[in-house]
């Protein structure tokens, strides 16, 4: 009875009732809405890396430290047998990394030269391009960023100049043989990408490579001495931490809009007891307990909840799904900010997300609804039928 006589009140309210539905509707959407724009960008972000740079995991040489160029110079060595025998199997592939300048446009710019096999399968690097690698000019790959700040573009030739591992200064012509579109930055720019033999050669670093990259799903041989093993939870930490920023961020937008809805619920509740004062003296009186009353009020709260579900679900699965479908476009800022999203990025919506979501605002809004309650515990009847509340 108290469930029914719950809904036909709240039903019974109008243009006050859907006033905060409209509101605590739009709440609902908006943290699902951003929740899913931040979860689509740890997924976008974290597959193209994983296509293009990190694989299944990664061997470094022990002296390698991403954050600290100084040490690069040492950081190589031999690739142990273990890691040349997936290399043979295309599980794995190898990479030298070396310190260099380009002279393009008339000036002198740091790059940094990356070899890698031609034939490896082991990332989605159009490393192919740069075929046997047995002209006198190198085969070069280099990113679209890359290409957009050097003004370089297929059949350029420039010149690199490198210390190799002996303490020498050389140089080598190069010819640009493919410049690939890809969305992770950090094997883009300021990066040249050669054969992996012409660049060990060029550095007088033969057999030698700064880092391994598994393929996906190879498990790994285990400790290697001199290597050191990092997987991809390491390796997209980063990115991570940087998304969980973000939502932080995010959450304040949301929690302005849950908080403006809950006010508005919590006001409703607080005139409405004000305003039906007789009704609860009359259901009192009628041998209602002072609970049941507590909990009609309650449920009448709680049903805002639920109808602004029910209302965010007509309008908000359709735009979340179209936003989903086409993505939402980016603005060329954010590709100086080091995320590999490309133009576009694309929402994504779980289960949980939205299970979760409904949940905490049904739990928020019970809760706002119970508190102005509390006084009709202390309410006599016979003082309700007089429209008093003391």
């Amino acid at each position: 009875m108290m469930l029914k006589l719950a809904l036909r009140n709240l039903l019974g309210a109008g243009m006050k009732t859907w006033l905060t539905v409209g509101v605590l509707s739009l709440a609902f959407v908006t943290i699902i809405g951003l929740q899913g724009v931040y979860e689509g960008m740890n997924q976008q972000a974290s597959e193209a890396m994983i296509a293009a740079e990190l694989g299944g995991g990664q061997y470094w040489h022990e002296k390698y430290d991403p954050q600290n160029p100084f040490d690069l110079p040492d950081a190589h060595g031999p690739v142990p047998a273990a890691l040349g025998q997936l290399a043979a199997r295309d599980q794995a592939t190898a990479i030298l990394a070396v310190q260099g300048f380009m002279y393009v446009a008339g000036g002198l710019r740091p790059v940094l030269l990356k070899g890698i096999d031609p034939k490896q399968r082991v990332l989605t690097l159009p490393a192919a391009a740069m075929g046997d690698a047995t002209s006198a000019e190198v085969p070069a790959l280099i990113g679209n960023r890359m290409a957009r700040d050097t003004g370089l573009k297929v059949g350029d030739v420039a010149t690199v100049r490198w210390r190799d591992a002996r303490g020498t200064f050389d140089a080598q012509e190069i010819r640009i043989a493919q410049v690939m579109s890809t969305t992770v930055q950090s094997v883009d720019s300021g990066q040249v990408w050669l054969p992996l033999d012409r660049l060990r050669q060029m550095a007088r670093m033969e057999g030698e490579a700064t880092w391994i990259v598994l393929a996906a799903d190879t498990p790994s041989p285990g400790t290697i001495a001199g290597w050191n093993l990092k997987d991809t939870d390491f390796l997209l930490s980063d990115l991570r931490s940087m998304v969980r920023m973000k939502k932080l961020g995010g959450s304040i937008a949301y929690l302005m809009l849950l908080f403006l809805a809950m006010l508005a619920i919590l006001d409703t509740q607080i005139l409405s007891i004000f305003r039906r004062r007789k009704e609860i003296g009359t259901l009192m009186a009628l041998g209602v307990t002072r609970g049941s009353v507590i909990q009609l009020f309650t449920m009448e709260g709680a049903f805002n909840a639920v109808l602004a579900a029910l209302a965010g679900a007509v309008y908000g699965i359709p735009l979340l799904a179209y936003a989903s479908r086409i993505g939402l476009p980016l603005p060329a800022a954010i590709d100086q900010a080091g995320i590999s999203l490309g133009e576009r990025i694309y929402p994504a919506y779980g289960a949980v997300l939205v299970v979760g979501t409904t949940a905490l605002v049904l739990v928020v809004t019970t809760i706002v609804s119970y508190l102005p309650t509390r006084r009709i515990a202390l309410l006599k009847p016979t003082d309700a039928l007089r429209g008093r509340l003391t």
